[in-house]
């Protein structure tokens, strides 16, 4: 829990005003036993209404202050509560942005989506309670029995007795549960990430008519949680009748033990009706307590979780000291002699990438083109500094990109992923995603370059029309061309765009890639293809075999010296 502790510092003033709040609360509820005490003896006994009347205000004045109390108290706890929920998850959110692929794919993504609203919501509900029950249950209990004492020291037996089987209630529970809720919280992951992979692949799901094994696959899992979470509701179940067997059998034994002393003339029954209500809230209290304890051990599996995620240390480390670009900086990417291998990969693995060089200078197009697996992604990978390389450098301008601070660096590429991803919005929105200052000129220039004008601006709503999530209304021609434009509004120095002309049709491709080159033809311009035709007219093409570089230059002269690219050209031109 020490996470909690941490982000709980700035609202150190609402607890310590919780705190006394609590306190007098307390006070103030320890005190009614003994107006109603008084009431017994000096009033009812004795036939005194005054003093009847007297105590009664006394005691609805007390009433009413104790419920402003916990009023005030109600919304510090909720105030202090609900903002350490809230900077939690804004700390593991802004976490997993800077984590690498394989820190992701190390916790799973459907856990980390756990981790940033289940694990924190559990956090979040058991301080609320915690706040209060651990500060006004503890006072209450221990100011309980202090009075109980004052009142009658022959009855102290019974509460100590029924406090102490409660003591051993609640930690039997604690011990027992805490596997339970480690588990519980594994199997909620397990959930989620069927339920993810299904939505996403609903297509596919259907396409092979593996509902019946998909609804299998979740049953399982399904039956796992509801298992747990029967054990630990069945625990709780039998945990209550118990907890109010206490409570009724020490009450009987007060009345009792009381009646007998009160028959002796060895106590007055003022005193034990005082009792008998001290008796009860020093109970009430640990009952309180131990309610909120078979909360805790869930809690403290969450924050372990969310520790865990907020405790992970980037893959990629950047300087403290960044070496700043050049006010001229040019854009030419630099590849020298690098090998790359994936951070979980073993040491008997092959590298993905080896001894790979070559030089993408402004004003020039370069292509990357190989069979699936040979390592093409991870060049861009290593370019943005997804990973970073386990030989060799990188370098724009001449600097070694592992000198340069990530934020300059990623300001200088614009970036087309292989899957074109649109958010939820309007397509404006989606396209001022990498430059919010862009004008309306440059905004519409980059729709002209990636020919999407006809189609946005033939929507009713034209620019301001609705984008749904994922960009599910889109066709996945329509959402790469949007994917294009939204890089280009950046207007950067270099241009990676992987594999992003698969969706387009061979006119369109041809229009696009003519418009780039007369628009943007002074950038440094990297492609990955599958298509020898989209990659035709390149400055030069680089071959990549098994993670080498199997040939470079011209299609030309790639056709006359590159056995690899002879038989890819060879392959497509007999298939086309």
């Amino acid at each position: 829990m020490s996470v909690v502790f941490k982000y709980m510092k700035p609202y150190t003033w609402m607890m310590m005003c919780a705190v006394m709040l609590l306190s007098a609360e307390a006070y103030l509820a320890l005190i009614l036993p003994g107006f109603m005490a008084d009431i017994v003896n000096d009033g009812v006994i004795t036939g005194h209404l005054s003093v009847i009347w007297r105590n009664g205000v006394f005691m609805l004045g007390i009433t009413v202050l104790a419920m402003a109390t916990a009023l005030i108290t109600g919304f510090f706890t909720a105030k202090t509560a609900t903002g350490v929920a809230n900077d939690l998850r804004e700390a593991v959110f802004a976490k997993v942005l800077r984590f690498t692929n394989a820190e992701v794919n190390k916790f799973s993504t459907s856990s980390l989506i756990t981790r940033t609203t289940n694990d924190v919501m559990q956090v979040q509900n058991t301080l609320m309670m915690a706040i209060r029950q651990f500060i006004y249950m503890p006072i209450l209990a221990v100011g309980g029995i202090i009075r109980a004492l004052e009142r009658s020291t022959t009855l102290a037996w019974l509460v100590v007795g029924a406090t102490a089987v409660m003591l051993a209630l609640m930690a039997i529970l604690f011990f027992v549960m805490l596997p339970k809720f480690t588990k519980w919280q594994s199997l909620i992951d397990r959930i989620n990430l069927i339920t993810r992979e299904n939505l996403s692949g609903i297509l596919v799901v259907r396409a092979f008519s593996s509902q019946i094994f998909e609804k299998n696959r979740f049953a399982v899992a399904n039956q796992d949680l509801a298992a747990n979470e029967k054990f630990v509701g069945v625990t709780f179940a039998f945990m209550t009748p118990i907890i109010m067997l206490i409570l009724n059998l020490t009450t009987a034994l007060i009345v009792w033990v009381g009646a007998h002393q009160a028959s002796a003339f060895r106590a007055d029954i003022g005193d034990i009706f005082a009792f008998l209500q001290y008796g009860m809230l020093i109970i009430f209290a640990f009952l309180m307590i131990s309610m909120t304890f078979v909360m805790v051990p869930r809690a403290v599996v969450s924050a372990g979780r969310i520790k865990e995620v907020l405790d992970t240390e980037g893959g990629i480390v950047f300087k403290k000291n960044p070496v700043p670009l050049p006010a001229d900086f040019k854009g030419k990417v630099e590849f020298r002699g690098v090998d790359f291998k994936y951070p979980d990969a073993t040491a008997e693995d092959d590298n993905v990438l080896t001894d790979v060089s070559f030089t993408a200078r402004p004003g020039q197009t370069t292509a990357i083109i190989g069979a699936t697996g040979a390592g093409k992604t991870s060049i861009f990978k290593l370019i943005l500094r997804f990973f970073d390389v386990t030989g060799g450098g990188i370098f724009v301008d001449g600097i070694d990109i592992r000198d340069l601070r990530k934020e300059e660096l990623h300001d200088k590429i614009g970036f087309v992923a292989q899957k074109a991803t649109l958010f939820k919005g309007t397509i404006r929105s989606n396209l001022l995603y990498a430059n919010k200052d862009a004008t309306e000129e440059q905004v519409r220039d980059a729709v002209d370059i990636a020919q999407s004008t006809g189609f946005v601006e033939g929507k009713p709503e034209g620019y301001e029309s609705n984008v749904a999530q994922g960009g599910s209304n889109f066709s996945g021609g329509q959402r790469q061309r949007l994917s294009i434009a939204r890089a280009l509004v950046k207007d950067a120095p270099i241009y990676l765009f992987d594999d992003s002309f698969s969706a387009l049709d061979l006119k369109t491709d041809a229009l696009l890639r003519a418009a780039l080159k007369k628009k943007r033809g002074d950038r440094t311009i990297i492609v990955i293809a599958q298509r020898v035709s989209s990659i035709m007219d390149a400055d030069q093409i680089i071959v990549i075999d098994h993670g080498h570089v199997a040939g470079r230059g011209t299609h030309a002269e790639l056709m006359q010296n590159c056995e690899v690219y002879k038989e890819i050209a060879a392959s497509q031109l007999e298939s086309s």
